[in-house]
């Protein structure tokens, strides 16, 4: 009789809390016991057998719930973010965003962007909690990187003022990404068409490494204050401080406040798709790629 004891380990759980990732790691043995007859000339040999198999261990991204987050938490304080980098102008800040609530704060004010001119409330709420949901858990997913490419969730918040406390919620105004990407091999500039190699290959030289801006955003209660323009001055010096001399953006072709203002930024036209005949993506052919050179 053989017995073999199969342990198998619990996928690793990774939680979030405070202004940095902290990681728990919980393993848990399952055990299955075999038994194996051996029988040989007629006479039944009892044989003692353990033998321990162990998988390698397979990280577990958890998803987290707006349930989960704490919607009464305070702003933090400056002195909590006095190593951060940030950028004040008039009544308000713009930096990184360090809390889960703060990720959850711009996935809403990108819900509400998104569907801002459909009438139907009750129609469109629960649209809009499920897209925000979706972009919280992507962002915290690309916060936690790739070896090669960084992201930053950039909000603006309301300036810490004497004895007044606001939440989270109440706080954020405005938010965008800003993602630093290697281009592909073959690549001029970002969502160029060129013959994929067979394994992505990616150039990771100096010049083809650049910084890429989208989701901004501001909340309707705060617009017409520079909020928006300031964001990408931040977003700018940002770039500059990851060694990034070219910053690319996609803007819809209709969106005309938008193109004045990455216009007035100093981003100039790139490629316009509809010109060199890229125009099999519905995307590709309603936006053009502005570039600023820093």
């Amino acid at each position: 009789m053989s017995t073999v004891l199969v342990h198998r380990p619990q996928f690793l759980k990774i939680s979030h809390d405070g202004f940095r990732n902290h990681r728990k790691f919980n393993r848990i043995f399952t055990v299955w016991n075999m038994t194996m007859d051996s029988k040989s000339s007629g006479s039944t040999e009892k044989q003692d057998l353990s033998i321990q198999l162990q998988r390698p261990l397979v990280p577990q991204l958890e998803t987290l719930r707006p349930s989960d987050l704490k919607f009464d938490r305070l702003q933090p304080s400056d002195q909590e973010l006095v190593d951060q980098d940030r950028f004040q102008f008039g009544k308000f800040v713009a930096r990184e965003a360090v809390l889960d609530e703060e990720y959850w704060t711009a996935a809403w004010l990108r819900a509400e962007s998104h569907w801002e001119d459909q009438t139907n409330e009750r129609y469109v709420d629960n649209y809009k909690r499920k897209f925000a949901e979706q972009e919280f858990n992507a962002i915290k997913r690309r916060c936690r990187g790739q070896h090669w490419q960084k992201y930053l969730c950039i909000v603006t918040v309301k300036k810490e003022e004497r004895n007044v406390k606001r939440t989270v919620l109440k706080s954020v105004v405005g938010t965008l990404d800003l993602s630093i990407r290697y281009l592909l091999h073959g690549e001029t500039y970002p969502g160029e068409r060129v013959m994929a190699p067979l394994f992505g290959c990616i150039n990771k030289t100096d010049p083809n490494r650049y910084g890429y801006i989208a989701n901004l955003c501001v909340a309707k209660s705060a617009r017409r204050q520079g909020i928006a323009r300031n964001m990408l001055h931040f977003t700018i010096e940002s770039a500059k401080s990851n060694d990034v001399d070219r910053l690319y953006v996609h803007v819809h072709r209709n969106n005309k406040p938008a193109l004045e203002l990455y216009e007035k930024m100093g981003f100039e036209l790139s490629h316009s798709y509809e010109m060199v005949g890229m125009g099999s993506s519905q995307f590709l052919e309603q936006t053009d790629l502005l570039c600023i050179k820093i």
